[in-house]
């Protein structure tokens, strides 16, 4: 800011102060999805059960599963569409499901993160932004003086 009292030499002064957030944040990071996980004994064995279930290996596994018993759903249309709607479709549809969450989640973390970086790229510009500022400013006071002297 400008000193502007009678008699004095206008100089600029300004003391850049970073926002508490910004410090907050640089400790933290990007959050992702795992690190919404409780650090209880349920909230880790759910992510690991998650894991497990969550693989197209497991919906293959459930998929043999329900054929197994597709022989005996054969035997009457209500029995086959029983079949396909209760077992086949929720067993194999949970995992294949449950897949298609975690890449999702994975998409997520990386949107994240990249919005993380660039947020920290434009934080780095302005910072920069405000030091040239400063030499600016610097330059100023200094114009201002020699005018000063002249005057």
């Amino acid at each position: 800011m400008a000193d502007t009292s009678p008699g004095a030499a206008p100089h600029v002064h300004f003391v850049h102060v970073s926002h508490p957030r910004f410090v907050q944040r640089r400790k933290r990071g990007p959050v992702k999805v795992a690190d919404q996980v409780s650090p209880s004994f349920n909230g880790r064995l759910a992510l690991h059960i998650t894991a497990i279930v969550g693989t197209m290996w497991c919906a293959y596994a459930f998929a043999v599963l329900a054929l197994v018993v597709l022989p005996q759903a054969t035997s009457s249309p209500l029995l086959l569409v029983q079949w396909i709607s209760q077992t086949f479709i929720q067993l194999v549809m949970l995992s294949i499901l449950m897949v298609g969450q975690n890449i999702q989640g994975k998409a997520a973390d990386q949107r994240a993160a990249d919005t993380y970086a660039d947020a920290e790229a434009i934080l780095h510009e302005c910072l920069q932004l405000q030091e040239h500022l400063q030499a600016q400013d610097k330059v100023l006071d200094h114009l201002v003086a020699r005018l000063a002297k002249t005057a």
